[in-house]
């Protein structure tokens, strides 16, 4: 019997996951394809008809990865069904992926926890040029996989995390959403990027490819990312380390500094068995957000497509099962909905007082952060490592008199 992933939506209990765990087993390119569901939306009605226009664009993970290949399946839907466009615009980091997005560029971004520090100003967010970011989410993609863990080469013997201790642990170079994930998962063993060697490659790709070619012993991604299956049939191999929730230590370490990291057990990816799963941890990945200006309808109308014609592209891509309406954790958001998603989650019956009061206290933080920002900027120093070490500061003095989590061990 397959074992379901398991999403803990409030402080780890250790007692409740081993429960739980016992009881149940570069360039842009248009897309085109796949079926309808038509039990909810009209045969293929236009693109007006949502208020959507002829082409909308994302950014994403690059070519060859999960959430990559999930756009293109989600965009076969609009092009094949509605006549939509969608333009998928790989990015090769955290900063390009959401540096499109801001410059209006694309209009929403398929990615990871970057949303969640262009949101807090903080990591590459923290330079001049960023600062806390009105970001907003519209879906978050749950699989049966997971979003981030540590692959290492299985030629190495390392089988737990201990014995991470003192071996290649790749670095990508502008993506501090990868790296801050290894860091975390480090911080489980208790250790840190002192007790490891540091292998600096300059993309995600890169990372898994530093690992096949013998440079590094150790690469972060999602569990069921394509990369990976070049890992697992090369001739040195791929093994998972895991991640047992029965070390609350370790868990409450990692979500210290990644609360929206939840431990899981993830059936989906190369080198995991379905019938055991692993233990690990994930979160959204990808989470599509958008800016809070974005188009409300163009949202209402990409958020209904992906919720309504999930059966038609649930085994299109890896991961992209996780899309799934009734599994998108709205009470336990770190980034506030766009209001647009908020009116299709309302028609349907999803919105609860739950998410309403996670919504309102999501928003509130945005707004601490953004006026914190605007207080920063006069008096702020010129020279760039002053003036991000000062805003990082001020940032963490505003949310700790306002009672908010800092997120101080994520900076």
């Amino acid at each position: 019997m397959l074992r379901p992933a398991t999403i803990f939506a409030q402080p780890w209990q250790p007692a409740l996951a081993t429960l739980l765990r016992r009881a149940s087993a570069a360039g842009i390119m248009a897309v085109a394809l796949s079926a309808c569901n038509t039990e909810e939306l009209p045969e293929n009605p236009p693109a007006g008809q949502l208020n959507m226009p002829q082409t909308v664009a994302w950014s994403a993970y690059p070519t060859g990865t999960g959430g990559y290949s999930q756009a293109v399946a989600i965009g076969n839907i609009l092009q094949r069904q509605y006549g939509v466009n969608l333009r998928v615009v790989p990015g090769r980091n955290d900063v390009s992926r959401l540096a499109t997005l801001n410059a209006g560029r694309v209009n929403m971004s398929a990615g990871g926890s970057e949303a969640v520090y262009a949101q807090e100003g903080i990591l590459n967010f923290a330079a001049r040029i960023w600062g806390p970011q009105p970001i907003r989410a519209i879906l978050s993609n749950f699989s049966t996989s997971c979003s981030f863990s540590l692959a290492t080469a299985a030629d190495v013997e390392i089988r737990t995390v201990d014995d991470i201790r003192g071996k290649r642990v790749t670095f990508v170079q502008g993506a501090p959403s990868l790296n801050n994930a290894t860091t975390a998962l480090l911080a489980y063993a208790g250790l840190t990027w002192d007790d490891v060697e540091m292998v600096e490659v300059g993309g995600y790709n890169a990372s898994i490819d530093a690992v096949i070619n013998d440079r590094a012993d150790i690469a972060g991604g999602a569990c069921n990312s394509p990369p990976f299956m070049r890992l697992d049939s090369s001739p040195r191999g791929l093994y998972w380390v895991e991640f047992p929730p029965e070390n609350a230590e370790g868990v409450q370490r990692v979500r210290d500094r990644l609360p929206w990291y939840v431990p899981h057990v993830a059936t989906e990816g190369p080198a995991i068995d379905p019938e055991e799963g692993i233990e690990v941890f994930t979160s959204a990945y990808p989470l599509l957000v958008a800016m809070e200006d974005l188009d409300p309808d163009m949202v209402y109308g990409i958020a209904k497509v992906i919720a309504v014609h999930y059966d038609d592209y649930k085994t299109s891509a890896p991961g992209a099962n996780g899309w799934r309406i009734n599994g998108q954790q709205l009470e336990n958001a770190f980034i506030p909905y766009h209001e647009g998603a908020i009116r299709y989650f309302k028609e349907i019956g999803i919105w609860t007082e739950e998410a309403e009061a996670k919504q309102q206290e999501n928003l509130f933080r945005q707004q601490v952060l953004m006026d914190a920002w605007q207080e920063y900027l006069p008096g702020a120093p010129e020279d760039r490592a002053a003036f991000e070490a000062g805003w990082l500061a001020h940032r963490e003095q505003a949310l700790a008199a306002r009672g908010l989590i800092t997120l101080s061990d994520t900076q």
